[in-house]
């Protein structure tokens, strides 16, 4: 492959909903440029982006696939990314190293579920946009409809370039209104014939060409003046305007295509040649210090890591975009997390799971390298001295939530390094461990997410893993005031153990008075690790338990505390105030008072009118209206609070505050009544009282959980 320089490298990333036709667009772009003598189909797992035997083997991308073309003088790398969102910690980075977005629609559902999460992750990034709306050539296609919704979504910036004459199985027409010619294609697709727009079409053609002439004057003064003088701007004018409005996401130009028969596609790739922008067109990158980082290939070399993967017989491959300077074999550069030198050993570039050896990579470009020591997605290397460090990448958040164990027990540090090693290639991935439930917890986006990890474990680790709902993290805590006390005495020979104390406990809240009649001579305001405090008021007087006793009446109180006497969940936000109590000059030492100080706070609980909690999630579900009634009634079966449902053209959005509790697999459930064009987001919110009738059921599953067999 020859060299480019920054002025003609374009990078690409195809983004849509699941079944849009991003990977068959991909396949037949190398097709088009001639780097394929024979196009692949996803059906038989023979693309080059779908390369993972888990594709093959699924049917679907499950990971973004890095593939390069030439066409007219210019490189153009491509992104082709997954469709389903629950492999977005794919698309989110693939869009950070993106210098254009081509978000394919599919012509016969319009914009899904799928292609608003997807714009959601592009609105942020700020990137060039262009719309292809693909399989024009399916009986169900409406170009019109799938145009109107594509407005409602992304707003008036969208405009048409090209139009199908008919559309459905005897689509093979477009008309390009930037030229102003009709392309007709042959059954077999491939390059068209040009001809002239018939006569019938000519009136909306000429109306559609004059809003864009508009569209591509108003965002260059220059050009709008040139228009008002001559009434029309020529071909490279227009192109000049239209880069201008894609830079400031005015204009978000519409192609139309039949990625399956390759119809469209070689236009689209003229259009990403002549007018999308360059790596060097696009604004600086900023670093984490707010510094810029000009894309240019003089300058000392800066380098970011947006994909990692693990190769059977090759180990860790880090993909990366070079976004100032040049890159060569033997170069050594500075890891911005870690500080460790990473040496830069053979240089290639993708072509889906085949690599590329090249001498160098100039600003802009997109490559590979193996074996780095520390680099991972994210990473930022950058040549020694210069100190650039680009920003994290922001992964949405988790969806499910499964505990995750070694089958075999003599395997558990296997699995946790194993884990380890997954999270490192896809950063969506959480790992916890719950020390209140001793479980493993893995977050992930979902069932189809979850099977991956799975698949990888048993393929690549040869483990298998067992996997469950994690506990629901109750807490514990009181509603009004009580008082107990407790003499621990036990003889035995010798020095025996004698403690008393006395104790009043009470609802704490901030800002809230002394307790009226006690002298309170310390305070202690403990955070608990699981949330809320405990307040220890020391209100000994006359000297009735020694302070060196204090500490320990704390301990029994605290670890009463970490397993609360209802359901062993932690217990929070509790006043505890010691006021009297008895002690032995012989026979009193710490562990009799830990246990008095533990059994007159059990006590005193018990009488407190005690009160189960449960951590309630704020849920933001999307769906298609059409089966809105269904999602709801669902949640209203969850004992779910519905704050409202927002409508975005055929897509309902409703929030909604759910208990924990009811959200066990809920993703699983909303995919099924949904068929998998719903998705939903939950983030913790706040802890609330169990209902009456759940809590007495959970507080005697404890109790019989602790009678001995």
């Amino acid at each position: 492959m020859k060299s480019y320089d920054e002025k003609h490298i374009k990078n690409i990333v195809l983004l849509g909903s699941h079944g849009s036709g991003k990977t068959t667009l991909a396949e037949t772009m190398l097709y088009e440029a001639g780097l394929l003598t024979r196009r692949g189909r996803v059906e038989d797992g023979t693309t080059v982006s779908d390369h993972s035997a888990q594709e093959r083997e699924r049917g679907y991308s499950t990971q973004c696939a890095c593939l390069h073309t030439e066409w007219r003088n210019y490189k153009i790398n491509i992104i082709d990314t997954p469709g389903l969102d629950e492999f977005s910690a794919e698309t989110v980075p693939a869009i950070q190293v993106a210098d254009t977005c081509i978000l394919v629609l599919n012509a016969r559902q319009g914009v899904e579920v799928g292609t608003e999460l997807v714009w959601e992750h592009v609105q942020p990034a700020e990137k060039p946009v262009i719309l292809a709306i693909n399989q024009l050539d399916h009986p169900g296609a409406d170009f019109d409809a799938t145009l109107a919704q594509a407005r409602d979504l992304l707003g008036p910036a969208v405009t048409v370039m090209q139009y199908p004459l008919e559309q459905g199985e005897g689509f093979h027409r477009i008309i390009d209104l930037l030229r102003m010619t009709m392309y007709v294609f042959k059954d077999e697709g491939s390059k068209p014939e040009k001809q002239p727009i018939p006569e019938a079409e000519r009136e909306r053609a000429d109306r559609l060409h004059k809003e864009l002439v508009e569209k591509a004057a108003e965002n260059d003064e220059r050009l709008m003046e040139h228009y008002f003088d001559k009434g029309e701007l020529d071909e490279d004018e227009m192109s000049q305007g239209l880069r201008a409005g894609m830079m400031q996401r005015s204009c978000y130009p519409v192609f139309c295509l039949s990625a399956l028969r390759n119809m469209g596609s070689g236009r689209l790739m003229g259009f990403i040649d002549n007018v999308a922008p360059s790596a060097m067109d696009m604004p600086p990158a900023c670093s984490d210090a707010g510094g810029e980082v000009l894309c240019a290939s003089s300058g000392p070399a800066v380098v970011y890591v947006f994909k990692t993967a693990t190769e059977a017989h090759t180990g860790r491959v880090n993909y990366f975009k070079v976004m100032r300077g040049e890159l060569r074999e033997g170069q050594e550069l500075v890891n911005a997390e870690t500080g460790t030198v990473e040496r830069i050993g053979q240089l290639f570039i993708p072509e889906g799971k085949e690599r590329k050896p090249v001498d160098r990579l100039v600003a802009g470009d997109i490559g590979t390298v193996i074996k780095l020591k520390d680099a991972a997605t994210g990473s930022t290397l950058h040549a020694k001295g210069s100190g650039v460090r680009l920003p994290a990448i922001a992964f949405p958040a988790p969806r499910l939530q499964r505990t995750m164990r070694a089958a075999d027990t003599k395997e558990e540090e296997k699995l946790h390094s194993a884990l380890l090693e997954i999270q490192q290639e896809d950063p969506s991935i959480q790992l916890r461990y719950n020390r209140e439930t001793g479980e493993r917890v893995i977050g992930i986006m979902g069932e189809i997410h979850l099977g991956m990890v799975e698949w990888k474990l048993a393929n690549r680790y040869k483990l298998e893993v067992e996997t469950g709902s994690p506990k629901v993290a109750y807490r514990e805590t009181i509603r009004k005031p009580a008082a107990a006390m407790h003499r621990h005495k036990k003889q035995t020979g010798g020095s025996g153990q004698f403690a008393e104390v006395h104790l009043r406990i009470e609802p704490w809240h901030e800002g809230m008075p002394a307790p009226a009649g006690l002298p309170v001579r310390h305070t202690e305001q403990v955070d608990l690790p699981t949330g809320g405090k405990l307040v220890f008021l020391n209100c000994i007087t006359g000297g009735v338990i020694d302070n060196r006793f204090m500490p320990s009446i704390l301990k029994g109180v605290m670890e009463k505390m970490e397993q609360g006497p209802l359901t062993g969940s932690p217990a929070r936000d509790i006043r505890v105030a010691v006021h009297d109590g008895k002690m032995h000059t012989v026979d009193s030492n710490d562990i009799s008072f830990r246990i008095a100080g533990l059994m007159a706070f059990r006590e005193a609980f018990n009488q407190a009118d005690p009160l189960l909690m449960e951590p309630i999630h704020e849920v933001v579900v999307r769906v298609p209206e059409d089966l809105l009634g269904d999602v709801m009634t669902d949640l209203q079966g969850r004992r779910s609070i519905i704050l409202g449902i927002d409508g975005t053209g055929r897509v309902q959005t409703i929030k909604a505050q759910v208990p924990a509790a009811e959200l066990d697999r809920y993703s699983t459930r909303l995919r099924s009544l949904t068929q998998g064009r719903g998705t939903h987001t939950e983030v913790f919110l706040e802890y609330r009282p169990v209902p009456a009738e759940l809590q007495q059921r959970l507080v005697q599953d404890h109790q019989r959980q602790e009678v001995p067999a």
